[in-house]
């Protein structure tokens, strides 16, 4: 492995250091970003039976607010529930923007290294045939060896590159389109709360 790195040339370095932060994001996002842990099961039916039962008081839509995400939306309307419908409507889309904001962390870090990392490929690749060029003109073209060596430097970089850009572009695409489910999950039940709050069952 280290022979590996060393025949890849100084561009290693960042190439594998991006490849540390992906795999970090990537297992952070993958299990922040579970449903169970976005919108669980039966929360809804549960706010339900605490709203007829009269059993909602501060201190439960306080631990509400810190279960989930879709836990600190709800709150966030059931918080002011007795003010006016306009006011309650605003506290849930600044909860619900909050909220999209700290399911989106990352995300532009790991784009930024499916971006950077095929380019640190190349600029590897052009430095490797760089080496190879001077080497042409230093000593013409009767030593393969050292030929080889700056191609095999280009294509070590050019991989490694192309190794950490591409399963790192193809989890920032599927994290967002995850995010945009549970965003819409979570729009849909604010919706619910929203008419029943309108409906008066909650005053």
């Amino acid at each position: 492995m280290l022979e590996f790195l060393r025949s890849g040339g100084w561009l290693m370095l960042p190439i594998l250091a991006c490849s540390v932060f992906s795999l970090a994001i990537i297992i952070e996002r993958s299990l922040a970003l579970r449903r169970s842990v976005v919108t669980p099961a039966g929360l809804s039916a549960d706010i339900d039976r605490a709203i007829a039962q009269g059993r909602l008081d501060v201190d439960r839509i306080a631990t509400l607010r810190r279960g989930s995400a879709l836990g600190h939306v709800l709150a966030a309307g059931l918080a002011t529930a007795q003010s006016d419908p306009t006011r309650v409507k605003e506290a849930v889309e600044e909860a619900g923007r909050h909220v999209v904001h700290g399911l989106e962390r990352y995300l532009n870090a790991l784009g930024t290294i499916a971006a950077t990392t095929p380019l640190l490929g190349l600029l590897g690749t052009v430095i490797g045939m760089i080496k190879v060029f001077a080497a042409i003109t230093t000593s013409g073209v009767g030593n393969p060896q050292v030929l080889a060596g700056g191609i095999h430097e280009a294509l070590i970089t050019t991989a490694a590159g192309l190794s950490i850009g591409i399963p790192s572009l193809m989890f920032h695409r599927y994290f967002r389109g995850r995010i945009n489910e549970l965003t819409i999950e979570i729009e849909q039940q604010a919706l619910r709360l929203l008419d029943m709050l309108r409906q008066g069952n909650f005053r």
